[in-house]
């Protein structure tokens, strides 16, 4: 049966993950904490970095930005998940899919180019740390988050004009969200210039941002080798620390992913949405940890905060020491 894309009362239907539908009820309990830990974790990020004014600087700017992609990308995601999980709601408009597919993509790419713009800042803390305040001012960090921005919508938004052209043959999407590629595979018309743009975006994104990121931390690398106290490179290190471990938890479980999606029948089908579903999760998971335990201004903050708050929960008339 045809399945026109044109028709608004027309809608797709998100399978969950194949094999393991009896058991939907049971995932939802880990995905929707998750889904708790993710929006508690970012959003105290967030309001550390917009009451506090000590964090109030380019880095925390970019870092809040990284917060606010990641919160994004899980609200895309797991809101219809647990929707699909604890109501059986499949059925998906094909604009509300296409909407969905954007948000999801756009956000990933949007997160990419952060992690280039922090890495920038990393170099420039570590190689020109008397220049620092010079050299990443308000207006260049903004001028980077809007680069990430527009990369994000300019590559993503040619995806849904031309899946808009295509016919598809089956309204089921064996997958828990609106994955460009599982939806070009529902087609029956000629999807190459479809499937040559996913290709040529994720190229770019993840060979040319990671081609980026690796020249800076060479840079960084070869100026901290030069420096002759043991203290100063393991400061210079643990400065650059924390954005290493979010690339590593951002790039390793989509390349682990995109490889598997290859292997074919190697890999069971719910394996392959499993890891879909975790490579975009994973770094909004844990990204807050690994910037709350890898930075003192944070940890401090956070404690400070947490002190407060015991202490007018103990003593809810005491305000301020001073009054």
């Amino acid at each position: 049966m045809l399945i026109s894309n044109h028709s608004g009362a027309t809608t797709f239907t998100l399978l969950g993950i194949p094999g393991l539908e009896a058991q939907h009820l049971w995932l939802s309990i880990p995905f929707s904490t998750m889904f708790i830990v993710i929006l508690m974790g970012n959003g105290s990020i967030l309001f550390l970095v917009a009451t506090e004014s000590s964090l109030q600087t380019p880095m925390y700017f970019l870092l809040a930005l990284l917060m606010v992609s990641d919160l994004v990308s899980t609200l895309a995601v797991l809101p219809k998940l647990l929707c699909l999980f604890w109501f059986g709601a499949h059925d998906i408009s094909i604009k509300g899919c296409f909407v969905q597919m954007f948000f999801i993509h756009c956000t990933s790419v949007v997160r990419s180019a952060l992690l280039v713009a922090m890495a920038f800042d990393r170099y420039v803390a570590v190689c020109e740390p008397l220049r620092y305040n010079t050299i990443l001012n308000y207006t260049v960090a903004g001028q980077l988050a809007l680069t990430a921005l527009a990369k994000g919508m300019v590559l993503i938004l040619p995806m849904p004009l031309l899946l808009q052209r295509l016919t598809f043959c089956r309204a089921v999407i064996p997958h828990t969200y609106c994955d460009h590629m599982a939806i070009v595979k529902m087609a029956c018309s000629h999807t190459k210039p479809n499937r040559i743009y996913g290709l040529f975006v994720i190229l770019l994104v993840v060979g040319f941002d990671l081609l980026l990121i690796g020249v800076s931390y060479i840079l960084i690398l070869h100026a901290v080798l030069r420096l002759s106290s043991r203290d100063a490179i393991l400061k210079a290190l643990n400065t650059c620390s924390a954005h290493f471990f979010v690339i590593l938890i951002t790039y390793v479980p989509a390349i682990f992913s995109s490889i598997t999606h290859r292997m074919g029948p190697i890999i069971p089908p719910h394996a392959h949405i499993l890891l879909a579903n975790l490579y975009l999760l994973m770094p909004s998971l844990f990204n807050p940890i690994i910037y709350g335990i890898k930075m003192k201004e944070i940890r401090y903050k956070m404690a400070k905060c947490l002190c407060r708050r015991d202490a007018l929960a103990i003593n809810p008339g005491h305000k301020d020491g001073n009054e």
